[in-house]
């Protein structure tokens, strides 16, 4: 038996991406979670909204959650993958733990 962690991704992506370039990367990226063995894929669409900040002299970004269960190995070849794509503004990957193996005193 193989233990996957659960992960969440969100990126963001410049706002001058077409409606089909954003829905192809969310199923090249849906896909590409599944071929490396990824579970329990959810990918929601989180629309444009304004920045706190402006990266690359960009006000508005188009965000885009995905939450998974993988290993590590996985997160890196897909935030190896986002790095190199010039549609992507930032990302970040949290490992989110499991309140039942929380110990509270």
């Amino acid at each position: 038996m193989v233990l996957l962690n659960s992960y969440e991704t969100i990126y963001i992506l410049k706002p001058d991406v077409t409606d089909n370039v954003n829905f192809s990367l969310i199923n090249d990226y849906k896909t590409l979670l599944k071929e490396k063995g990824a579970i329990n894929i959810l990918v929601q669409h989180r629309g444009r909204r304004h920045l706190s900040y402006n990266i690359s002299h960009y006000y508005d970004g188009i965000y885009v959650q995905m939450n998974y269960q993988g290993n590590g190995r996985l997160v890196k070849f897909l935030e190896k993958s986002m790095r190199f794509n010039e549609n992507i503004l930032r990302y970040l990957t949290v490992k989110k733990t499991d309140l039942r193996s929380v110990v509270l005193y």
